[in-house]
């Protein structure tokens, strides 16, 4: 830059302008020339984005491949107004400025760029050198340069919207959210909070603003289809699973998006292959993926050989107390954030037979420092894993009521408990072949090629005939919803901590828009839509570890939140209005995370 400052200086008229203006004036003329300047690229207007520029040889351009000149240069490159050439879109923000001398006025703008809808957004520090010429104010030297990972987005303070913050207080109208370095700087009335000078400040005036949901038990191993789950339904000749798996791998992204396009901002992925430990630090600071808690491959009593590859798994078979305490080692020294257990039982004794391993995985688990996350879905196992210490029950007791005992247990040991309500449907559809409205109404926000996937359904093979499902698979789903309901009615009373969870990755359970039906029926199984908000927030950070600084918007915590246009105290279905969502202080309108088709 310092560069490019001394050729422009060199190259500028001996002569400047002889304008009796102050520094002031200076300033506000480049100021409003920088906006015209912005708003030309917003508009892809072609006429008034030159219009902006220095006519003269001595205009430098300069940005990762060195410095360009001309004006010339410039015109030829620019595209035609309204041409797909031009950003998709492009947030600007930060824009400060600094007078140099007069008729001279230096300026940046921190920039997030989208080039084609569904793309990465691309961030970074764009500068800008304003001098007074004859024919008015004009930029002289333009650069862009791409932000290194971590960046902090640039600051900014929302206000006008009723703030509902996770904490348990009460909403609270006219809020202001001042937000810095990713991080709540300072939230509270209009009244008593300070916007500081120079922070861009939204409008949100007849909005509400929650935290960011944490669904706390999610699969990035598996797809939301068959694909990801051949033990479901094999679908291998076609969709080799060692390449789906591949592509899970290589493309996480594709869920990252979904799930903050639907306001998810952290999950906890509670069992897959080895590399899904790795999204953790990659994660943290984006402003482009939730937060990701992993635990790596799961401890079990019985291994689905479908689910299996050659080189790695996401299973581990629990056949000697020493094993699982090795493997629990093994799993805390590669990065696991808890120790799953996936506690199936297959026949009559398997309980008792695999109570001394589960035990000998909790207590492992504790001395590692790991919290243990336990899979049981009977009332049986269940007490096992509590017994074991279970930090996080991911799913509905189904089989029986729950009983006292159970209840007891819970809370002495602190454990979570995570209903998982919606998951077992998707078998179901399966089953019958069938993509019900509640899936397809989220297909507009999960990649393109999962979505095509899906509705693949009505024709996979091993349907159930249309005469049996209500006597089949439609009776026993309603039997098992309903002691899944009256038991998530015993555990809220019983004051023991529920946390939201969709289990998404099964099939037709997507991450991201399976949110949205999974909150609803835990509300239509008896909770309170504020208990459902804790649930999804407060209580799912507690439960993840992250109660200090993820689940409330307080200072100190990590900017993530959501805007709605509808109030979710008055129902949780109101969180469907989701129009921005801000991970780590970047605000982000809904629509533009929406995939490419």
């Amino acid at each position: 830059m310092l560069v490019a400052l001394a050729l422009v200086f060199a190259l500028l008229p001996a002569t400047m302008p002889a304008l009796a203006v102050s520094e002031a004036d200076d300033l506000a003329a480049a100021r409003a020339l920088f906006e015209r300047n912005l708003e030309a690229i917003q508009r892809r207007d072609r006429e008034a984005y030159l219009a902006c520029y220095l006519h003269a040889e001595s205009l430098v351009r300069t940005g990762p491949l060195g410095m360009l000149f001309g004006w010339d240069d410039l015109s030829a490159g620019t595209p035609a107004s309204g041409s797909d050439e031009w950003p998709h879109s492009l947030d600007a923000r930060d824009l400060q400025l600094a007078w140099v001398r007069d008729g001279v006025v230096y300026g940046t703008y921190r920039y997030r760029a989208i080039f084609a809808a569904g793309d990465p957004a691309q961030d970074g520090l764009s500068e800008r050198l304003f001098v007074a010429t004859d024919d008015g104010w004009r930029i002289a030297v333009s650069t862009a340069f791409p932000a290194p990972d971590g960046t902090p987005a640039p600051p900014v303070a929302l206000v006008g919207a009723t703030l509902w913050d996770g904490t348990g207080a009460p909403a609270l109208r006219d809020a202001v959210i001042v937000v810095r370095d990713g991080r709540i700087a300072a939230v509270g009335p209009r009244d008593a909070v300070e916007v500081p000078a120079g922070v861009d400040v939204v409008d949100l005036g007849g909005r509400f603003v929650v935290p960011g949901l944490i669904d706390t038990h999610v699969h990035y191993s598996q797809t939301g289809w068959v694909d990801g789950r051949p033990d479901a339904a094999d679908v291998r000749a076609e969709f080799p699973y060692e390449r789906v798996m591949a592509e899970n791998e290589a493309h996480p992204e594709r869920f990252h998006r979904a799930f903050l396009a639907c306001g998810v901002t952290a999950v906890f992925d509670v069992g897959g292959f080895p590399w899904t430990r790795r999204m953790g630090a990659r994660t943290e600071l984006s402003p482009d993926a939730p937060h990701v808690a992993a635990a790596g491959a799961l401890l079990t009593t019985w291994v689905p050989e479908e689910v299996m590859l050659p080189d790695r798994a996401q299973f581990v078979l629990m056949e000697s107390e020493e094993g699982v305490r090795a493997t629990v080692r093994s799993h805390a020294a590669a990065g696991s954030d808890a120790i799953k257990v996936w506690f199936i039982v297959r026949a009559p004794g398997d309980v008792e037979a695999a109570r001394p391993l589960v035990l000998a995985a909790g207590d492992e688990a504790h001395r590692q420092g790991l919290p243990l996350i336990v899979h049981a879905t009977g009332l049986a196992e269940a007490k096992v894993a509590v017994e074991a210490g279970a930090h996080l029950l991911v799913h509905s007791v189904v089989d029986v009521p729950v009983d006292e005992e159970f209840l007891e247990a819970c809370r002495a040991a602190g454990t979570f408990y995570c209903p998982t309500l919606t998951v077992i449907a998707g078998y179901g559809w399966l089953a019958k072949g069938v993509v019900p409205e509640s899936v397809r109404d989220g297909l507009g926000w999960v990649d393109a090629g999962v979505r095509e996937r899906v509705l693949r359904t009505p024709g996979l093979p091993g349907r159930v005939p249309e005469e049996a499902w209500a006597g089949s698979v439609d009776a026993r789903q309603a039997q098992s919803l309903e002691q899944m309901d009256e038991n998530l009615r015993a555990v809220v009373a019983a004051g023991i901590p529920v946390v939201f969870g969709t289990d998404a990755g099964n099939p037709l359970t997507l991450h991201g828009p399976s949110a949205f039906v999974e909150l609803e029926a835990m509300a239509a199984a008896g909770m309170s839509q504020e208990a459902v908000l804790l649930a999804a927030t407060r209580d799912a950070a507690k439960a993840m570890r992250r109660g200090d600084d993820l689940g409330r918007i307080v200072p100190g915590a990590v900017a993530d939140l959501v805007v709605l246009a509808r109030d979710p105290l008055v129902d949780v279905a109101n969180l469907r209005s989701l129009t921005h969502v801000m991970r780590a202080g970047r605000l982000q309108a809904r629509e533009l995370l929406r995939p490419a088709e």
